[in-house]
């Protein structure tokens, strides 16, 4: 299983509030091959199901950031949180 580190470092880093990265670009940060499953929306989307606990997902949270599928399958949007009041 791929570890999800190198992308949350490289999105805590990031001071856009939104950017998309393509699923060749984050197999390159976290250096091995997304599962075939990350081609699926509900695989990446934070606010979908957040008590179902999964690494990629909690790799974006840690940095600020919700992750949704493009609706291509071909790239991830990455919002950045609003910062609590």
């Amino acid at each position: 299983m791929p570890d999800y580190d190198a992308l949350s470092d490289y999105l805590k880093r990031q001071t856009r509030p939104e950017l998309v990265l393509s699923l060749d670009e984050i197999e390159e940060l976290i250096g091995d091959s997304l599962p075939r499953a990350a081609q699926r929306a509900s695989w990446w989307d934070s606010l979908r199901s957040p008590q179902e606990k999964m690494p990629q997902r909690e790799a974006c949270l840690a940095a600020g950031y919700v992750a949704t599928r493009l609706p291509d399958g071909k790239g991830v949007r990455f919002r950045k949180l609003k910062p609590p009041r």
